[in-house]
């Protein structure tokens, strides 16, 4: 039987790599910002709406480039629903994370709890749009300018997002980008940083190539987060099929909701208020009345090797380098304790047949008849 995952990448023929590769082949440019780096940079700014755009060789590392830029220290308020890659760029920074609870019907950070947690230490907030579903960014804003705070946004998710025709992108002071594997758009492993201006880039593209300023200056400690031409040469090709891959996503997504809709126990999240969604997860809540325990679920499906994950399980404030932090237990956070125990993300990905959707939908809509 066929494995089914959650994601997986639109793989376009291998002919049409090959090109790419010989280009590589014959500058013999491999990185340090070669010619395709820079076409990657500017084919993204162009479809994304956006006019400042530095690559990197992963999001982690964009985060922990963006923490470093925007000079961020103290504490930063933050959502606990989340990857870990975010509180790690944080914390290696010695900044401390501050945790705030989630909004039930978003799971993004609740701008009503923000207010509460801030302290003379605070510098920042950072908000994950999750599942792509955009925060509520202008209640953010407002807070943030209230407050002398800036605005740093993990948008690994939410490739391609607009609200009212305007990239959510252009939210904040600086949005990150993940271009791994299973995001709608990738480069096998990459990642981005939108930045304001161009003279922020400038310092952003400093940073990730050794804080070097020329050959012979180093104007600040930085790290190595380059992006390889091979990378930027997988990501041209990718952005071809982007808007293919994103519709063949949608077209799954209605199915998973109409047929779902039956299912007592089993509850869509909402698509958010986007006007341009991507469709990169398809996160369900399994709730008390449904036949099986979310995690019973889960295994359930496995057992038929279909693949879900459960995101975000744990809840980083589970994980014991951070549990004891303030704000850190559950009593503080309870939309996301129940969230982390309730949801389920669905297989959802442009290579997912109509074959594969309808056992998907049947195990779930029959979780005790056993395997199919």
């Amino acid at each position: 039987m066929t494995r089914i995952t959650v994601t997986q990448p639109l793989l376009p023929p291998l002919e049409e790599f090959i090109p790419y590769l010989q280009r590589i082949w014959d500058t013999r440019i491999l990185t340090n910002g070669g010619q395709l780096h820079q076409e990657l940079e500017a084919a993204l700014c162009a479809h994304l709406g956006v006019s400042h755009l530095s690559l990197f060789t992963n999001a982690t590392t964009a985060l922990m480039a963006a923490v470093q830029v925007l000079g961020l220290k103290g504490e930063v308020i933050t959502t606990p629903f989340s990857f870990v890659a975010g509180a790690h760029a944080l914390r290696r920074a010695n900044v401390q994370p501050v945790f705030v609870d989630v909004e039930p019907r978003t799971l993004n950070i609740d701008p009503s709890l923000i207010e509460g947690a801030i302290t003379p230490r605070t510098t920042a907030i950072m908000a994950v749009h999750c599942y792509g579903n955009p925060c509520a960014v202008d209640a953010i804003q407002a807070i943030a300018e209230r407050y002398g705070l800036q605005v740093l946004y993990d948008a690994a998710h939410a490739f391609g997002v607009c609200i009212d025709g305007r990239s959510i992108l252009h939210a904040g002071d600086l949005s990150v980008l993940s271009f791994h594997a299973t995001k709608v758009f990738n480069t096998f492993e990459g990642g981005a940083i939108i930045a304001p201006d161009a003279a922020t880039k400038a310092r952003i593209d400093q940073l990730k190539n050794f804080g070097m300023k020329d050959e012979v200056t180093v104007d600040e400690v930085g790290l190595n987060g380059k992006m390889s031409e091979v990378h930027a040469a997988f990501g041209l090709l990718q952005l071809r099929y982007v808007d293919e891959a994103i519709e063949k996503r949608a077209t799954i997504a209605r199915h998973y909701r109409q047929a779902l809709s039956r299912v007592r126990g089993i509850e869509c999240l909402p698509d958010g208020h986007q006007d341009i969604p991507n469709h990169s997860y398809f996160p369900v809540r399994v709730r008390p009345d449904y036949p099986l325990s979310r995690d019973g679920l889960y295994e359930m499906l496995r057992a038929r090797d279909i693949y879900a994950r459960r995101y975000f399980y744990p809840l980083i404030t589970d994980f014991p380098a951070y549990q004891t932090l303030p704000r850190g237990n559950a009593a503080t956070l309870p939309v996301a304790v129940h969230a982390a125990r309730e949801v389920l993300c669905l297989p959802i990905h442009p290579a997912l047949t109509h074959d594969d959707l309808v056992r998907v939908i049947d195990a779930i809509t029959h979780p005790l008849h056993g395997s199919q």
